[in-house]
Parts: C-alpha cells; structure tokens; sequence
C-alpha cells in the first residue's frame, strides 16, 4: 500500500505564530485564531475530521455494498471537539453524521452495518482513545 504523506510548518510563537499545512494539492494557512477561535484559515481538527468522514463514508459504502445494498449516496460530517483544560488542548470528541440513500435496506440492518464501519474503519481505528459517536440514518 501507498504511504500517504503531509507536512506542516509553524513559524513563531503560539498566538501571534503562523504556519501552513500541505499534502497533495492543498496549501492552507492555520494560526491561533483558526484552531482556537474563529479566525480564517484551517487546523488540524478540520482535517481530521475531513479525513475520518471520508473514510467512515468510504467504509460504509464497502461494507453496504458487501451486505448486498449498494448505495446511491453516503454523506457524512465529522464534528471535531477540541478543549482546553488543566491538561492542556485535547480532542474530546468527534460525531459522525451520515446520511445515506440506499436502496432495499431497512433502518435496523442499516444501523448495524453504520455501527460497525464507525469501529472498523481505519481512522476509527487510529482515533480509538477519542469519543465517537455516530448519528446515521437513512434518506
């Protein structure tokens, strides 16, 4: 298998720093406002969650397919929680939203198969100290 790579770079401190992240062809700014506040540019959750909702979908849509309910469409939304405590920053959560159209399944067998792509996916299985939850249904 391909291995995947991406690259960062920060430059001065933490508040008033800047840096840039870069992996195939993307070149986005992150600052201390984009992670931390609302400031413009991306951070490092957005693309987590990017890279968990893309392969929690992908998952999904093999293991429907494999259970013989191919899917016209899955969409999924990563929601990433960063806080800061005593400890410092920490992802506390991530909730996967997904809808999916796929036809001939019913909602209880749907909902099996949701569950275990959440676990079995290869993000999922990265992220396994973190809180998951999974909010799926059909559309």
């Amino acid at each position: 298998m391909p291995q995947r790579k991406a690259t960062a770079e920060w430059r001065g401190d933490l508040k008033s720093g800047r840096g840039s992240m870069q992996f195939a062809d993307y070149d986005g700014p992150y600052t201390f406002a984009s992670r931390f506040e609302s400031g413009e540019g991306t951070n490092p959750e957005e693309l987590l969650g990017a890279a968990h909702a893309g392969c929690f979908s992908m998952a999904l849509s093999n293991m429907l397919a494999q259970a013989g309910h191919t899917p016209k469409q899955v969409s999924t939304t990563a929601s990433v929680s960063l806080e800061v405590g005593a400890d410092g920053a920490a992802i506390a959560e991530i909730v996967l939203t997904c809808r999916a159209d796929v036809p001939g399944i019913s909602d209880e067998e749907f909902a099996r198969i949701a569950g275990e792509a959440k676990t079995g996916c290869p993000v999922s299985k990265a992220l396994a100290a973190t809180p998951i939850a999974l909010d799926a249904a059909l559309v």
